[in-house]
C-alpha cells in the first residue's frame, strides 16, 4: 500500500529534510511539501492526502490549531522541538510526533506505526459485530468502560496518568480520580494503543504522555515514583532513546 503525504513546515531545512524522507521511505508518496498553514488548508480543500505531517510551531495558525479546524482528519504526525505538545496531540489522536532534529531510524519506525493505522483503519471499515455478552468492557480509539460497582465509567485514553495491577483487580490513576475494577493488567496490556503506553513493571503500565522524568529503574509521573522492572527495561529504554534528542 503506498500513502499519499502532505508536508506542512515552515522552516526551509526541516521541510527539504522531510522531503527527502518521505521519497526514501518504502510505501509514502509525496503529494506537496508547503510552507503555510493557510496553503494546506487551500491545498486540503481540493485534495486528501492519507499522511500530513504537520509542524506545531507556525506562523498565522500553529499546528494543532490546523488540525482543530481540519473537517476530514488524514493520518497526522506531528513534527516539534518540544515535546510538551505531546499530550495535546494525543488528545487530537495524533498517531505519532516527532521530535526534532529528526533520524531518518525515527522516521522509518514512524512509517511502520502510520502503515499500521492505515492497515486498521482498512481492515475495520466494515465494522464486525460485537460478541454476545461481552459487555462489560468496550474500548473505542480514544476511550474505554469498565466496571465500577453496578455502574460502568467512561475513560479517556488521554486522561490515563498510570494503572496499578493489584492481583485480581487493577487501579486506574487520572490526574483527578483513581478508579478500582476486577479486571487483568495483561487485558488492559493488549488493549490500550502501544504508541500512547507502556508496560514497565508487572503491576504497572504507564502513559507515555504523563512522564515527567525517567530515571535508570523509576518514572516520575505527578508526584509518584513507578519502579521500572528488569523483565521491561530494555524495550522501555528503547522507546525512550527514540525520542530522546541527540
Amino acid at each position: 500500500m503506498t500513502l499519499s503525504c502532505l508536508i506542512v513546515e515552515d522552516e526551509p531545512l526541516a521541510r527539504k529534510l522531510l522531503t527527502q524522507y518521505v521519497e526514501k521511505a518504502p510505501g509514502l508518496s509525496l503529494l506537496a511539501a508547503l510552507a503555510s498553514p493557510l496553503a494546506a488548508l487551500d491545498f486540503l480543500k481540493e485534495n486528501h492526502p492519507d499522511v500530513l505531517f504537520l509542524d506545531v510551531q507556525m506562523p498565522e495558525i500553529t499546528g494543532i490549531g490546523l488540525l482543530k479546524i481540519l473537517p476530514r482528519k488524514p493520518i497526522v504526525v506531528l513534527t516539534t522541538a518540544y515535546s510538551e505538545y505531546a499530550i495535546e496531540g494525543y488528545e487530537l489522536d495524533v498517531t505519532d510526533y516527532l521530535l526534532k532534529p529528526i533520524t531518518f531510524e525515527r522516521f522509518l519506525k514512524c512509517v511502520e506505526k502510520i502503515h499500521q493505522v492505515a492497515n486498521k483503519g482498512k481492515a475495520s471499515s466494515v465494522p464486525a459485530p460485537p460478541e454476545a455478552g461481552n459487555t462489560e468492557d468496550v474500548a473505542t480509539d480514544t476511550f474505554f468502560f469498565v466496571k465500577d460497582g453496578t455502574k460502568s465509567v467512561r475513560i479517556n485514553f488521554a486522561e490515563v496518568q498510570f494503572i496499578e495491577g493489584l492481583k485480581d483487580y487493577v487501579r486506574i490513576h487520572t490526574a483527578d480520580k483513581k478508579i478500582t475494577t476486577l479486571q487483568s493488567l495483561k487485558k488492559l496490556t493488549d488493549l490500550l494503543p502501544d504508541d500512547k503506553f507502556a508496560r514497565i513493571h508487572h503491576s504497572y503500565i504507564v502513559a507515555i504522555a504523563w512522564i515527567e522524568e525517567v530515571h535508570r529503574d523509576e518514572v516520575l509521573i505527578g508526584d509518584r515514583m513507578i519502579p521500572i522492572s528488569q523483565t521491561y527495561r530494555q524495550d522501555f529504554k528503547q522507546m525512550v532513546d527514540d525520542r530522546l534528542l541527540k
